[in-house]
């Protein structure tokens, strides 16, 4: 009894957690949540199905897991940007240039992964999408609301409409990420920022912030 504890107690874990970890939200961020199965996750993480299920659950609980581990290391941007940035404008300029260079990067999967991973998703994983969906409108919500309080400062005019306006920017970045899923290089996505930033209405009596 004595020799399978000291067994037992002395099996180190045959993998780190974070790298593989990293090598889920990889799998996800490539494939969708659909299309990934158990035994590529095992495949790209290195390890076996026991030990998946072990440090991780099962495949939903990873995935949240991993849609968490993706927003601390790679998403946020866009909430960032409306937070930090002096005007509504100036938020949304900075996420659309953000997202042109993010969804781009050389070493990464293209776009971003609470956009793309919910695609042609089954009833049964509805779930998934909704939660997912759920991220996507917060944004939404983020910038519209970053509009509201302009109208509200005069720094955009008072028959703009916030809820429309902030609809058509986070149209446009789901768009700039399906496109750099289809191969659009940074630049193009930087044009398709620039363009929609003309949608934009400038200060009343000015130029625009």
């Amino acid at each position: 009894m004595a020799t399978k504890e000291t067994k037992q107690r002395g099996r180190p874990r045959s993998f780190d957690r974070e790298t593989a970890l990293e090598q889920a939200v990889r799998s996800f961020w490539e494939r969708g949540y659909e299309a990934t199965s158990i035994a590529d996750l095992t495949r790209a993480m290195g390890i076996g199905a026991p030990s998946l299920y072990a440090a991780f659950g099962d495949k939903r609980a990873l995935f949240d897991e991993v849609v968490a581990e993706y927003g601390r290391r790679y998403g946020g941007f866009l909430s960032r940007a409306v937070a930090e940035e002096p005007t509504a404008r100036r938020g949304a300029e900075r996420a659309l240039r953000e997202a042109a260079a993010e969804y781009t990067l050389p070493g990464r999967p293209r776009g971003c992964l609470v956009i793309s991973a919910a695609l042609n998703i089954s009833p049964a994983s509805a779930e998934v999408a909704d939660s997912l969906r759920e991220m996507r409108l917060s944004n939404v919500r983020e910038i519209a609301d970053a509009i509201r309080a302009d109208i509200a400062a005069g720094e955009l005019p008072p028959d703009t409409d916030a809820a429309a306006l902030a609809a058509y920017t986070g149209a446009v970045i789901q768009g700039m990420s399906q496109r750099a899923r289809d191969g659009a290089e940074r630049s193009e996505l930087e044009a398709i920022a620039e363009l929609a930033l003309k949608a934009w209405p400038r200060k009343a009596g000015g130029a625009a912030h």
